[in-house]
């Protein structure tokens, strides 16, 4: 009999139940017992209902004063997988650790893994089989000792082969920014746009890592953003497009495990970056995708040559994994669209398809639907931004965008009139006067981040001035907003780090 499958093996110990959601298989051992089965933290068991086969693996915790001796803790979303009740008995049995453990060690060395190391990796990822330390290492290392090419590509496929996978007749067309500007909410402009002219769009995005929003972030300030693969194959064949949060639809479900460890460290691994974003386009089965890769000054990509560099990339990897990819590279030296923050960019993209939002979001928006259109060929070389252009001053993408929201279980009439910033604020304003010389993307993002954006939807930044305009003395060049008085000072704090918007 296999070894996961063996009865009645191990220590016989009463269920306590913890009532408390974790999120994945933890036990908590005594620490007594634990000595006495040669566990320790860290380790994983195999736990075994009495008269049933085993199966279950589970991370071990200890502790002398959570749990008694004799006793097993199990959390609650372990014991209602395994149909558990309180003081009911489990066996619990030591287990070697998993051999991908060996795997992120070479990696932690820097030797490159092979493809079967690899989508071992992804596969104990997905299934919680490694431990939080482990799956830290893992990501750590990447970012240290970054990816091969064929490492990239190995970890693109496992990506999309642990996951959902959707398909949908016709072509189907995606975009991507790689981030790192304020604001720039363009696929909530994109996505309506392009299902008003009958081009499949099946947008997942992601909610914020280092910045004040994600799209997700901001798509759920006017309709929820969580909803699976069924749900997300329904909108689109109704209407053409959707903006949903990528991590419900259980596309690439090891891509987020790994970007909830990226996110407290700050840091973006390129390999796995690329393999993030190309695995979830895959996934999502689309043919040609966009991508848009900002530079300049307080962007990720500090000069042309090196988005060049990453655009090449893209192309490439698309290449390798069936898909046509066109990258192209914008201005990243300051915010696009005058809001940052879930609310204040709602508030963009409401009236921007209503005809009367910020130039340079609608400009960069249609230029790249007409980018789109032609690249896919959907409209001839010259003319897709015209079209692009008419679909949006004619309101047609306006209506689409709130037949989306409605299939999203949002409120279809809502205007921007009706969205509000948080009612605590700070109005900086110029001093002396001249024009806008530059403003700092990342002092901006930390403000409104600190101020309490992504949580707090109504908090952020709202940019009264771009580089260029004139300001006069006592003008207004940005307001902080925030959900309450204290995250508000916390933000104040860091007007005295540096200038945010310089005039001279």
């Amino acid at each position: 009999m296999p070894e996961d499958r063996i009865m009645h093996v191990g220590e016989k110990l009463m269920v306590d139940i913890i009532d408390i959601d974790v999120g994945r298989s933890i036990i908590l051992l005594h620490e007594l017992d634990a000595a006495r089965m040669s566990i320790h933290m860290g380790d994983r068991a195999t736990i075994c209902r009495r008269g049933r086969v085993c199966g279950n693996v589970a991370i071990v915790n200890t502790s002398d004063t959570m749990v008694s001796k004799g006793e097993v803790g199990i959390y609650n979303d372990l014991a209602v997988k395994m149909k558990l009740s309180p003081r009911s008995y489990v066996y619990i049995t030591p287990r070697e650790k998993p051999p991908t453990v060996g795997y992120i060690r070479k990696k932690i060395e820097g030797e490159e893994l092979t493809e079967a190391e690899i989508t071992a990796i992804v596969k104990d990822i997905v299934n919680d089989n490694l431990s939080d330390i482990e799956l830290t290492s893992f990501v750590t290392a990447t970012a240290i000792h970054g990816f091969t090419k064929s490492e990239t590509v190995a970890l693109t496929w496992a990506m999309v082969n642990t996951g959902t996978r959707l398909k949908f007749e016709g072509t189907v067309v995606d975009k991507h920014c790689v981030g790192g500007v304020p604001g720039n909410r363009t696929t909530m402009l994109i996505v309506p746009i392009l299902a008003s002219l009958g081009i499949k769009i099946p947008k997942t995005s992601s909610r914020a890592i280092t910045s004040p929003s994600g799209t997700a972030d901001t798509m759920e300030v006017l309709a929820p953003v969580s909803y699976g693969a069924s749900d997300v194959k329904r909108i689109v064949n109704k209407i053409g497009g959707c903006i949903v949060w990528g991590g419900a639809v259980n596309l690439a479900p090891a891509d987020d495990k790994i970007i909830h460890i990226e996110y407290p460290l700050s840091i973006d691994a390129e390999g796995q970056v690329l393999a993030s974003i190309m695995s979830k386009k895959k996934s999502v089965g689309s043919d040609y995708v966009l991508v848009d890769i900002p530079y300049g000054k307080g962007s990720k990509m500090p000069t042309l040559e090196k988005a060049q560099e990453l655009g090449e990339k893209f192309v490439w990897l698309g290449g390798e994994i069936d898909m046509k990819v066109k990258a192209i590279y914008t201005d990243g030296t300051q915010p696009v669209g005058n809001g940052i923050g879930p609310v204040l960019e709602a508030i963009d993209v409401l009236n921007a398809l209503s005809g009367d939002g910020p130039k340079d979001l609608v400009d960069k928006s249609v230029m790249m639907v007409g980018e789109i259109l032609e690249f896919s060929g959907n409209a001839p070389k010259g003319a897709g931004l015209k079209e692009a252009k008419e679909c949006l001053d004619s309101g047609d993408a306006l209506k689409t965008m709130r037949r989306i929201i409605a299939m999203q279980c949002g409120n279809a009439k809502i205007t921007a009139k009706d969205l509000k910033p948080g009612k605590y604020k700070i109005v900086v304003k110029e001093e002396s006067g001249g024009s806008v010389k530059s403003i700092d993307n990342k002092l901006i993002a930390r403000i409104a981040r600190t101020a309490g954006a992504p949580q707090d939807h109504a908090a952020g930044v709202f940019v009264n001035k771009k580089v260029g305009e004139k300001v006069g003395a006592g003008e207004e060049l940005f307001t902080i907003y925030a959900e309450n008085k204290a995250k508000l000072q916390y933000a104040e704090y860091l007007l005295k780090e540096g200038k945010a918007i310089v005039v001279g």
